[in-house]
């Protein structure tokens, strides 16, 4: 980062066209006068009479140079450093093959209710600052997708490559919040939550839905538990028929909400239920507002005086005119 440590020094720049101007109207006048100069025409000027206008070309050149030297011009990195903690967050997200219903929009179309939790979460981590955010991905088993980080990029990254069914097809709720919980322990903070979005019933896994709030609320991590979709009967897609076209058969899908009402009531969140983009958005928003972090920054800067290469060559230049004005264009009254 390129800088002038004292810009206001250019001020002094301003002074070049009053010398100038001044210079021209203190012109001395001839010391000696002549009738004609019929007899001085034929003479031709001298290389040194030709290019006595560099000397005040000099001059003003080896001010420039120095008002520049005196702005002090700086070169340097600036760093950013985060002093506080912030919070660690994990999102928990069901990949399972409810997550196929089609009773969700994004933009006026229709769309996979993974597909519109993929927009909202991308947009809350947009909206988080200084705060570590991981992923699990559960379905019939639960696996760290991404550990918790600050570096948001990478988290959307893998956000926009979330596929349905990639941890199969059931839900494991209980082994989603305990592998939530063990990546919270991998870096302290003081504030841990677990934002837990599911469409369906626990009914897979090694742990319990009861057993991994327990062990939640021990280690006094907050869960907020949204709940996604609509009751009864949703469309999905099942095939294309001989036009291209989308062939559709709607499906019994439910989820446990009971069970969710009590994970968060038991670790001191909160529950959701979203049955369309717009309220899972503003679900995602209030969580944003609940779990403020005030972030305080400290920037360190290092520069490197750079006046030197200004500095030299308006003394060389000055040395020069100086050279110059009392040698081969002194003047002589």
């Amino acid at each position: 980062m390129f800088r002038f440590a004292s810009p206001y020094i250019f001020i002094l720049l301003a002074a070049i066209p009053a010398l100038i101007f001044h210079h021209r109207r203190q012109r001395p006048a001839p010391a000696m006068a002549i009738s004609r100069i019929n007899r001085a025409i034929p003479i031709k000027p001298s290389l040194a009479i030709k290019f006595i206008w560099i000397v005040p070309v000099l001059k003003y050149t080896a001010f420039a140079l120095m008002v520049i030297a005196l702005a002090r011009p700086q070169w340097g990195t600036r760093q950013i450093k985060v002093l506080t903690e912030g919070i660690n967050i994990i999102l928990a997200v069901d990949v399972s093959g409810s997550m196929r219903a089609l009773d969700f929009a994004l933009e006026g179309k229709r769309t996979d209710r993974l597909s519109a939790v993929k927009a909202v979460v991308a947009d809350f981590i947009a909206r988080r600052n200084g705060d570590r955010i991981g992923m699990v991905v559960f379905g019939t088993r639960a696996f760290t997708q991404t550990p918790l980080t600050r570096d948001y990029n990478a988290l959307l990254f893998v956000i926009d490559r979330l596929e349905i069914g990639s941890a199969g097809m059931e839900t494991a709720i209980g082994d989603a919040i305990g592998i939530s919980i063990k990546r919270l322990k991998d870096v302290k903070s003081k504030t841990n939550i677990i934002i837990l979005l599911t469409d369906g019933q626990s009914n897979a896994g090694e742990i319990s839905p009861e057993i991994a709030m327990e062990i939640a609320a021990e280690k006094n991590i907050k869960i907020y538990c949204v709940g996604v979709g609509s009751r009864g009967a949703a469309p999905f897609l099942v095939g294309k028929d001989m036009f291209g076209r989308d062939i559709h058969r709607n499906y019994q899908v439910d989820f446990d909400e009971k069970t969710l009402q009590k994970i968060a009531e038991k670790t001191g969140g909160l529950y959701f239920k979203a049955d369309d983009t717009d309220g899972l958005r503003n679900i995602y928003e209030r969580i944003n507002e609940l779990e403020k972090t005030e972030v305080k920054l400290k920037t360190f800067a290092e520069y490197r005086e750079l006046y030197v290469f200004f500095l030299i060559p308006s003394l060389m230049l000055l040395l020069i005119w100086t050279t110059l004005v009392n040698t081969r264009f002194l003047r002589v009254p």
